[in-house]
């Protein structure tokens, strides 16, 4: 299985962006995915999650600016971001969690998209 994010670049403070997450391979079922941020010389922390039934989760800094979405059928999930900040600048990161045709569940992170935002 793979994860590829795409969207990541260089914007303006209050510009916006649209990040998109394509898992492909042995999946049976997509599970919870989440968008995750690592600033430099910091943790990864997560940003926003979206459950099967789509249930969303923001972390407290970005709710009101940014939506988590996902299409099923296409093993998609976006992250659009509006009203970017300096403080939005890192690597941004998918995971996905899902079941294979093995009836395994499991996880897979892609390779990160760099979002910078000046002031």
């Amino acid at each position: 299985v793979q994860v590829v994010e795409s969207g990541g670049g260089l914007v303006q403070a209050g510009e916006s962006l649209t990040l998109e997450c394509a898992a492909s391979g042995s999946i049976y079922e997509l599970n919870d995915m989440g968008w995750y941020r690592q600033a430099p010389g910091k943790q990864r922390d997560l940003v926003a999650s979206i459950n099967s039934n789509g249930i969303t989760n923001y972390a407290d800094s970005v709710k009101g600016r940014f939506t988590v979405s996902r299409d099923n059928a296409k093993l998609m999930m976006f992250l659009q971001m509006n009203g970017l900040k300096p403080e939005d600048t890192g690597v941004y990161y998918c995971r996905v969690d899902y079941t294979n045709w093995g009836s395994l569940e499991q996880t897979r992170w892609g390779q990160g998209t760099q979002v910078t935002v000046s002031a």
